[in-house]
């Protein structure tokens, strides 16, 4: 079995609920592996700094069902312990639609029993109805049993267990207002683990309330599960030298996407337009995840080699994938929040301006060219959640996105992102799960592009 942690609304109680448990696991030396529903990439940086292993995104939209199925069962088995952070509401999933996409569509795939997880700062009968009315919406879910977030005191405590007695569930945790964790944000949410200097003694704050405030005799049996291997595809290329821009600006990477591109042929090759001087040697390709060059771009239009680097090898051909942040970086220069301007690398003709407006959701989005990733007319399912938005539009745009679980006035078509017959630039986030096909046809033109450049 593994444990859905779900509370009755989006907010902190949850993911400290899960980075207590996951970090009180680890510390007595168990092999733990976490789980996040939903697109979500910082979330996933805290549990993996926590457990030693990357976290795994389980997004239906982003994926598929089965693929939802697969990855659990490929990622848990190695594990002594597994368990899945929701995202929102138990049944807040995809707009639109009943609760797809939902923490409680994700427990139904996995048949996992649900920990449920009750803000009670402001509730002592009524928490009855709550926790009745949650437990019987769907009666397809398991519930494990329930964890009292905010509890005041002891007298708090007495009403609250008192309420929820007739209802014979299990009361598995107990947080008072003191075990709040309070963890840095901005603009996109949690700041990153790495630029937390004060990680470590957070994580075991973590720890030592998942050790002092829940019932591991219950929950222990919960958190085993057991599994059947996948097999990894097939590698469709001889091993071609793949850049991955990873610093504090661009981190904005599913775990997943990596491994599927190592195990298509690609050697992945780490490196820094923050801080190296030049672009890794003998590469066939760029790939730019997303992330926060807005926070660092002093630190990015400081390095000039690095971007006269870059954009002199997209010139020349060099395949190249930009995702959100790194489309950012790709521009002739980036506004900050401050209004302060910042060169970047000039491949694209337009500045990147950011903004109080959240473009936030899914999107299907149709390829209106080809591209290294994409042939023309391929339809794939995405993810926007951004702040910043392009002074100048392309005059022939990538994508025409469309938001299909989005009311029928906001699911209106519109055009976003940037081409060349070797550049992909979207604001588009992608999960190349369910489609390895995307990823081999991105190695493949590497392949080709390095073959070209050797003597």
């Amino acid at each position: 079995m593994v444990l859905v942690i779900a509370g009755d609304r989006s907010g902190v109680g949850k993911t400290t609920v899960t980075l207590s448990l996951l970090a009180a696991l680890r510390q007595e030396g168990s092999v733990v592996q976490s789980f996040k529903v939903g697109p979500d990439y910082i979330d996933p940086m805290f549990h993996s700094d926590v457990t030693g292993r990357a976290c795994r995104n389980l997004d239906p939209v982003l994926t598929s069902e089965r693929y939802v199925q697969q990855c659990f069962s490929t990622h848990s088995q190695s594990a002594d312990y597994a368990l899945v952070e929701g995202v929102m509401g138990l049944f807040d999933g995809a707009a639109g639609t009943p609760d797809f996409a939902s923490t409680a569509h994700i427990a139904r795939l996995l048949d996992a029993p649900i920990l449920f997880v009750v803000d009670c700062s402001r509730l002592s009968q009524s928490i009855a109805a709550i926790i009745y009315g949650y437990r019987s919406f769907d009666p397809r879910l398991q519930f494990a049993g329930v964890v009292l977030n905010r509890v005041g005191s002891d007298r708090h405590l007495d009403l609250l267990t008192a309420a929820i007695a007739p209802l014979n569930i299990p009361v598995l945790g107990v947080l008072r207002r003191d075990d709040h964790i309070q963890i840095p944000d901005r603009h996109l949410g949690l700041v990153p683990t790495g630029e937390l200097k004060e990680l470590n003694a957070l994580i075991d704050r973590f720890a030592h309330v998942g050790q002092t405030c829940f019932d591991w005799s219950l929950l222990k049996p919960l958190f085993r599960t057991s599994a059947a291997t996948c097999a990894p595809p097939v590698a469709v290329c001889s091993s071609v030298r793949l850049a991955i821009a990873r610093d504090a600006a661009f981190n904005f990477y599913y775990p997943d996407n990596l491994e599927l591109l190592q195990h298509l042929g690609a050697e992945l090759v780490p490196w820094s337009p923050m801080q190296d001087a030049e672009l890794p040697a003998e590469i066939g390709g760029l790939y730019f995840g997303g992330g926060f060059p807005e926070v660092f771009a002093q630190e990015l239009a400081d390095n000039q080699t690095m971007r006269t680097s870059v954009k002199a090898a997209i010139a020349a051909g060099m395949p190249t994938y930009a995702e959100c942040g790194g489309l950012m970086y790709l521009c002739d220069r980036v506004t900050d929040f401050g209004d302060r301007s910042f060169p970047m690398v000039g491949t694209l003709p337009t500045t990147a301006v950011m903004g109080k407006r959240l473009t936030l959701g899914y999107r299907r989005a149709r390829a209106l060219h080809n591209t290294p990733l994409l042939p023309q007319g391929a339809i794939v399912q995405g993810h926007e959640f951004h702040r910043s938005h392009l002074a100048i539009a392309p005059d022939h745009p990538l994508f025409e996105f469309s938001s299909p679980y989005s009311t029928a006035a906001a699911s209106c078509p519109t055009s976003e992102g940037w081409h060349l017959p070797h550049l992909h630039a979207s604001y588009l986030h992608l999960h190349w799960g369910a489609t390895p096909k995307l990823p081999a046809r991105f190695l493949q033109q590497c392949q080709r592009y390095a073959a070209n450049q050797r003597p």
